[in-house]
């Protein structure tokens, strides 16, 4: 996936006062001029007993369809709507995974979805979401509707490969143009991989009953039958993965093996369970954990010896500044598909407020404003330092999609969460009891529990629960605010240099930060604040010098986490264990934060991962465990 996305080329043919779509790519249309809508349900809902099997789901049973098209977003739409008429009244989740190459801009999804007004409510909530033409993974999340659909952009042969398997694809839409105008999506790498990501009992549909794909299924033991297809054609594509026939010693031996499953509690229903959580730590990473699991319905109890936010996450303000990579590497750039997420996750919160960064250019001028011209102008920008409002003598980017949160707002809005509660306890152990569950005991050897899963997010204290975690280094940094009421820079802009500064309310500015490696100290410090003050003073001289003294200035100063390559750390230390780690976020808390729970609640319940293999490997936190050389950082000098 190192190619930068181009979005669909098309044509539109009306039939019937309908406007459909046509691929200049592919020369073909992208749904049947028929009824686009009625051959998804035949093919692809009924083609695998959607309706019956979606109906039936247990308690906190998770179901995952696939497709190989996202096109205009209809079957994923048309099976959102099944999920609304048939979904049990329990905690079951739907997720869609879907791949598209070359996707509509939104303009032409607007376009192509008008066909279909009893598709409009949902639509709506699509295109709302519905995300930038960048490579990678978009998580596009409805929580309140118990539906997620991860979008892949990007060509099929590069996405699929870099699929992390946590869970079964139970249902294929094997979707996509007819074989004779686009032969490559069915070729023998892709359906290894469609099976790699696939079980015993995963179906498959399509509306294609061409040679190569029956061939390609059926290689691997795939039952092809071939029922009445939409409209005029004769035939389409059913298919199941059914187990192997079992000969009597084998039926013998699962028998005692399933017996002996439910024995000692590992019987499948023990999974179908509202789970019960304990995180350790009530910073942005612990709040946006909790947050996540408790979205599925489960139980959470965060614990902190102190208030939450009392760490490196209790600033007055936060800043979604991240440094965007070139476009060509963007879908293994974990900033690149991490500031995505961030602003989708935070604009369901009244913490946040959305604003453009002003990135002043200090080095590699040329190198670094090319940058703006691979991404749309409605999101990166260059710009001459004659454009901004603060006199400098630095060129910028200006980073139109970003975004500021109120941490103790947010905070507040997750605690209010009815299966999220707090508790200030000073924890210091965990311990594995019987049947891998998990209790906690404070500084007394008062005891809490039992848990399913405990997942430590106390920054560097996470070197008490983990004797392994070496790889951490603690960084000073101190914040500086002061009145500038009669001097405000609005409330629609930062600015981001080797620090930066934003408004922070109606009469502070707000400045950033200090950055001393190696030292957990934590007083408010005049040398900080005037480290801030040099800092705006290098870039905006004339501006610095209208600031009050510093020593009417307030501060507030804590202690980062991060790791020897910069990454963080997300998972598990031992495979046997139900005990996870979240830490090392650096200065980049409220940005990595949304998509490292992601990946963290994925991994603990069995769910889709939102990133690629690569970058799961890369946040795995026993990877120091091998001695490995520190990477150069993949971003600025944190600010």
């Amino acid at each position: 996936m190192s190619k930068a996305i181009q979005t669909a080329d098309l044509d539109w043919q009306c039939i019937d006062g309908i406007d459909i779509p046509v691929s200049k790519q592919f020369g073909d249309v992208y749904f049947s001029k028929d009824n686009g809508l009625l051959e998804t349900r035949h093919v692809f809902l009924n083609g695998n007993d959607l309706p019956i099997r979606l109906g039936h789901l247990k308690d906190f049973e998770y179901f995952h369809v696939a497709e190989t098209g996202f096109g205009t977003g209809l079957n994923v739409l048309a099976l959102w709507q099944l999920w609304q008429q048939v979904r049990p009244s329990n905690h079951s989740h739907l997720h869609i995974t879907s791949i598209e190459k070359f996707p509509l801009t939104k303009h032409d999804l607007i376009r192509a979805l008008n066909a279909w007004p009893e598709l409009q409510t949902l639509a709506q909530q699509l295109i709302q979401q519905y995300p930038f033409a960048i490579a990678g993974c978009h998580r596009l999340s409805f929580l309140e509707e118990r539906f997620t659909l991860d979008l892949w952009f990007g060509d099929v042969h590069d996405v699929l490969p870099s699929i992390h398997k946590t869970t079964p694809i139970n249902a294929w839409f094997l979707d996509g143009f007819a074989p004779s105008y686009n032969p490559d999506i069915w070729e023998e790498n892709v359906l290894n991989h469609i099976v790699r990501l696939s079980d015993i009992g995963t179906t498959f549909a399509s509306f294609s009953v061409a040679g190569v794909l029956k061939r390609g299924l059926q290689q691997h033991g795939i039952r092809i039958s071939r029922p009445k297809g939409f409209g005029h054609k004769n035939e389409m594509l059913k298919a199941i993965w059914q187990a192997p026939e079992l000969n009597e010693l084998s039926k013998i031996q699962q028998q005692n093996s399933d017996a002996m499953q439910q024995e000692i509690g590992l019987d499948a229903t023990v999974q179908l369970k509202q789970r019960q959580i304990a995180i350790i730590g009530a910073g942005v990473a612990g709040l946006t954990c909790a947050w996540g699991f408790a979205q599925r319905g489960h139980q959470v109890t965060i614990y902190d010896q102190l208030a939450p936010l009392s760490g490196a996450s209790g600033n007055p303000l936060a800043l979604l500044n991240p440094k965007l990579n070139p476009i060509a590497q963007s879908a293994e750039h974990l900033m690149t598909l991490a500031w995505q997420h961030a602003l989708r996750h935070y604009q369901k919160f009244s913490a946040f407020r959305s604003i453009a960064i002003n990135q002043l250019v200090q080095k590699d001028v040329e190198e670094t404003l090319s940058i703006a011209q691979q991404y749309p102008e409605h999101i990166l920008r260059a710009q001459i330092a004659e454009e901004l409002e603060l006199k400098t003598e630095f060129p910028s980017l200006q980073l139109v999609q970003a975004g500021t949160i109120s941490p103790h707002q947010l905070s507040e809005q997750i605690l209010q969460h009815p299966l999220i509660e707090f508790k200030q306890v000073n924890v210091e152990s965990i311990q594995t009891l019987e049947h891998n569950q998990l209790t906690i005991y404070d500084e007394y050897q008062k005891q809490f529990g039992p848990f399913n899963h405990v997942v430590v997010c106390c920054a560097l204290n996470n070197k008490t629960f983990f004797a392994k975690h070496s790889a951490l280094k603690p960084i000073r940094g101190q914040v500086s605010w002061f009145n500038n009421q009669h001097q405000s820079l609005g409330f629609d802009q930062a600015y981001s240099y080797a620090g930066y500064c934003m408004q922070l309310d109606d009469q502070n500015l707000l400045l950033g930060a200090s950055f001393y490696p190696d030292r957990n100290d934590d007083d408010v410090l005049m040398e900080d604040h005037a480290h801030n003050y040099d800092l705006m003073h290098s870039v905006f001289p004339e501006y610095a010098r209208t600031l009050p003294p510093i020593k009417e200035w307030q501060g507030r100063a804590s202690v980062r986490v991060q790791s020897l390559d910069y990454f963080p750390l997300v998972g598990k230390m031992q495979d046997d264990e139900e005990i996870y780690t979240f830490t090392a976020l650096g200065s980049k808390g409220f940005l990595f934060a949304p998509i490292c729970s992601e990946i963290l609640v994925a991994l603990a319940l069995g769910e889709a991962c939102p990133v690629p293999s690569g970058i799961l490997q890369k946040l795995n936190p026993r990877r120091f465990q091998k001695k490995i050389k520190p990477k150069k950082p993949y971003y600025q000098k944190p600010m």
